[in-house]
């Protein structure tokens, strides 16, 4: 019989998600002291930088477990189970989708940008997203229909931190994007291609955007947070996965963003499973509205003009 939730319920799930990511904090905290004192083991998935440790696999099996306990009847989606065979089909029961550590290289080297991405899939859409970094301790939330919010330090703010300020066009944009683990010659050439005429100097440079700048901070599920809060004014990445930005897109919808998917998909601000599932992830912060242009439309004219500068290909 199909689960079904109350918005009472949800308030409840989101608060036991949220002392879950703590918990699962203190445990990624306690295997960067291992693998930054060479006591700790890493492996690699398909390659060098597509990294695994022992750490990501207990993260998983204790926030699985966890899970397990006070919510038997949830489905479960997971990096690493995944990765092992694991893929049970998405249903419209409550489903958690799980990173247990995003931002695994940063992590083995001891770069303070890593966290743990706890979401909930609810009728095949992301509805509850939870965000831990426990390095900075930062923890970032979002339900649907209730906002999104990060707390450090014991205070707790609305997001975006601030009043979103207007974005007129990719040349004043602060732009996420990563490297991302496949390395193949063809997709590092569209890539970097991509990256170029986005920072480049339209004079020097056809199609040249010179935003203002490009980041990589290494972890999806960061990178979203980040445009949640305005400090980045968009992320664009092919070749995650749900559990990569699950969460994410929850706590970046809630506060006023915009996330879609390929070039080609419909971009209306769902969120559907097809987008979900598609691997190709833009999201762009919140828009102030104006007599001329709704927030909505500014952030479609981004991402217009974004896929109209960069190239994209197929994620294996």
């Amino acid at each position: 019989m199909a689960v079904t939730l109350q918005d009472h319920e949800l308030q409840e799930i989101l608060i036991f998600t949220s002392s879950l990511a703590r918990e699962a904090g203190a445990i990624i905290l306690e295997g960067s002291r291992a693998i930054l004192g060479t006591s700790g083991k890493i492996d690699e998935k398909k390659n060098s930088v597509d990294l695994v440790t022992e750490w990501d696999v207990k993260v998983e099996e204790f926030v699985r477990a966890e899970i397990k306990k006070k919510y038997p009847a949830f489905g479960f989606i997971g990096e690493e189970s995944y990765s092992s065979g694991q893929r049970p089909p998405l249903t419209d029961d409550p489903t958690y989708c799980v990173d247990p550590i995003d931002g695994t290289t940063n992590f083995v080297h001891g770069f303070p940008f890593v966290c743990i991405s706890l979401g909930l899939i609810y009728k095949k859409r992301p509805t509850i997203g939870v965000i831990y970094n426990p390095f900075l301790d930062q923890l970032y939330t979002g339900l649907t229909g209730h906002g999104s919010h990060l707390t450090q330090r014991n205070q707790t703010h609305r997001l975006p931190l601030h009043a979103p300020g207007p974005l007129k066009s990719l040349h004043d944009a602060l732009i996420a994007v990563e490297w991302g683990s496949d390395r193949s010659r063809d997709v590092m050439d569209l890539k970097s291609q991509s990256f170029v005429r986005l920072a480049g100097n339209p004079e020097d440079i056809r199609g040249g955007q010179m935003a203002h700048s490009l980041r990589s901070v290494g972890s999806a599920a960061l990178n979203f947070a980040l445009v949640a809060s305005g400090s980045l004014d968009l992320y664009w990445e092919i070749g995650c996965w749900p559990w990569d930005v699950c969460a994410g897109v929850v706590i970046a919808q809630e506060a006023g963003g915009f996330v879609s998917g390929a070039s080609s998909a419909p971009h209306d601000g769902d969120v559907d499973e097809n987008i979900l599932t598609g691997r190709k992830y833009i999201v762009v912060r919140a828009l102030p509205s104006s007599v001329d242009e709704s927030s909505t439309d500014g952030q479609r004219r981004i991402v217009k003009a974004f896929y109209a500068s960069v190239s994209e290909w197929d994620a294996i």
